[in-house]
């Protein structure tokens, strides 16, 4: 499965040059360009369409959970390390199997290793369930001889990202479930209380407030227009959902997300790990600084957080310090980071230095998502509470001057 490439390429002594390259990933352009001693100044994909970002359980249309790849990543490298042949230990992996997608894939793998391809070639073929960085690091494997240790990192990096993300979604699962419910119940009241009351009301010729008279003409117009308001609802609820994956959507929330404490920690905490956990994994397998940068700024995505990836490779390009662009965004990246990058490039382990950021943050993440409920919960009561207080008064409040008309 080819794509199509914008590259920017520069050599020594030759001004910048932009091509098209069709390759099967970013990693095999980042390895086109090296071969041809030149370096890789900008890339982008075209025609890339709306895809679902990698870190997300499910790949988007391969039938294939993102969990699932890690496991296979370290059930292969124990069966490497148990001394079994690449083809066997993807054939005993095709076996355990339970899920016909994977089975199709690790078979269509096997095929291609008997026939002499290298793994990270096979891998390459399908992009869509096999990212850059487990192709990135794979390659590192086979070239070094370590590929059971590269491919028990890759395991390693996936199972953490998918746990993170996990947790995460987890602290969000409780106030999704509440504020459905409160809108649904919102709405059958508006539908089926709501018009007894105002019937009765009318009957009596009770003056009402403007709060209650809003009230019910929402009551009404939702009664007048079921079908139009629910295919409303639906709409909104899809067009939304596909507006907050598109580039500019995620864009929006992630801007407007920086800016609400407690959640803003949390996003850069979360984007730190990510970054530091990916580049370090890379590094550890013997990935070159700048192919390693590169697949970082696919797997961090988020524009702001990718942009200071990007920046990095140019001061790297440059012959200056990696910490250096980090450094000078402490606003998206937190501090610790650039001193730990500083350190990493004092003592020669950049590599140890950003495992223990990722670590850190990784673990911080955690405990903040416990948290997060925590404070969730009774600002999801006073909003409910208000909501419901406004209602009530609202609907009492005609009572009340029906009590005194008797």
């Amino acid at each position: 499965m080819s794509m199509k490439f914008r590259v920017t390429v520069r050599k020594e002594g030759q001004p910048d040059q932009e091509r098209i390259i069709d390759a099967p990933t970013r990693f095999a352009i980042y390895d086109q360009v090296q071969k041809e001693e030149g370096e890789v100044v900008a890339l982008s994909e075209i025609g890339t369409g709306f895809k679902l970002p990698a870190w997300l359980f499910i790949s988007f249309g391969t039938g294939v959970k993102h969990i699932e790849i890690s496991r296979m990543a370290k059930n292969l490298s124990a069966m490497l390390t148990a001394g079994l042949s690449l083809a066997r230990a993807l054939s005993v992996t095709e076996r355990q199997s339970s899920n016909k997608s994977l089975k199709a894939i690790v078979a269509k793998l096997s095929e291609s290793i008997r026939e002499g391809s290298s793994f990270h070639d096979a891998l390459a073929t399908r992009p869509d369930v096999f990212s850059d960085l487990f192709i990135a690091m794979t390659k590192a494997g086979e070239e070094s001889g370590s590929l059971a240790d590269a491919l028990s990192v890759v395991g390693i990096q996936m199972e953490r990202s998918d746990e993170l993300a996990r947790k995460i979604r987890g602290a969000m699962i409780y106030p999704a479930i509440v504020i459905t419910a409160v809108i649904i119940v919102g709405i059958l009241m508006l539908i089926y209380v709501v018009p007894t009351l105002t019937s009765t009301f009318t009957q009596l010729g009770v003056q009402v407030p403007l709060a209650t008279r809003m009230i019910v003409a929402l009551s009404n117009f939702l009664v007048g227009n079921v079908s139009l308001v629910l295919s409303g609802l639906v709409v909104l609820v899809v067009g939304g959902t596909l507006f907050v994956r598109s580039r500019i959507g995620e864009s929006i929330v992630l801007a407007v997300s920086l800016h609400i404490p407690v959640v803003n920690e949390l996003i850069r905490e979360t984007y730190t790990a990510r970054a530091a956990r990916t580049l370090s994994s890379l590094l550890a397998s013997g990935v070159p600084v700048l192919d390693a940068l590169g697949i970082t700024k696919e797997v961090v995505h988020a524009r702001p957080f990718a942009r200071v990836i990007d920046e990095a490779a140019a001061h790297v390009r440059k012959g200056e310090l990696l910490s250096v662009s980090f450094a000078a965004h402490t606003k998206l990246y937190p501090i610790l980071m650039s001193d730990m990058l500083a350190v990493g490039e004092e003592t020669g382990d950049v590599t140890g230095m950003l495992k223990q950021v990722a670590e850190f943050y990784e673990a911080d993440v955690s405990e903040k998502t416990k948290d997060l409920s925590t404070i969730i919960e009774p600002v999801l009561m006073l909003i409910i509470g208000a909501g419901v207080g406004v209602f009530a008064v609202s609907m009492i409040a005609p009572i009340y001057s029906l009590s005194s008309a008797f």
